[in-house]
């Protein structure tokens, strides 16, 4: 069953995450992030996802974090995600380890962020 209210992690520019309640439904997530959604796995064998900004890179919100080799910009969110592809709660445990990996602000230079834009195309 579809969880209402969903805990996350709120990670903003310059800031330490913070625990936050979004309401589950597409137009609250949009309007979360600032636009459009993407979805980016952190951890798949638990279903952790980092929910941002799709075309965030492209309007040049301000770099946030990196994340492997990539650099997130805007205000994000660390969530989970079920077998349905429908968004969850964390759990105690999630929100402790991912408040330990994104504790520490950085400072990215729009440049680097603009760096890490990928633009595929299938068949080629």
């Amino acid at each position: 069953m579809k969880e209402k209210i969903i805990r996350v992690l709120k990670i903003e520019p310059k800031k330490p995450p913070v625990e936050a309640e979004l309401k589950n439904e597409l137009s609250s997530l949009q309007e979360a992030v600032g636009g459009l959604i993407e979805f980016l796995p952190l951890d798949s064998s638990k279903g952790i996802e980092l929910m941002c900004n799709e075309e965030g890179k492209l309007i040049g919100l301000e770099p946030n974090r990196r994340v492997g080799s990539d650099v997130i910009v805007g205000t994000f969110y660390v969530l989970k995600c079920n077998y349905e592809g429908e968004c969850c709660s964390l759990t105690e445990e999630d929100i402790a380890e991912y408040k330990k990996r994104f504790a520490y602000p950085e400072h990215i230079s729009q440049e680097e962020a603009e760096a890490t834009i990928f633009f595929g195309f299938e068949g080629f």
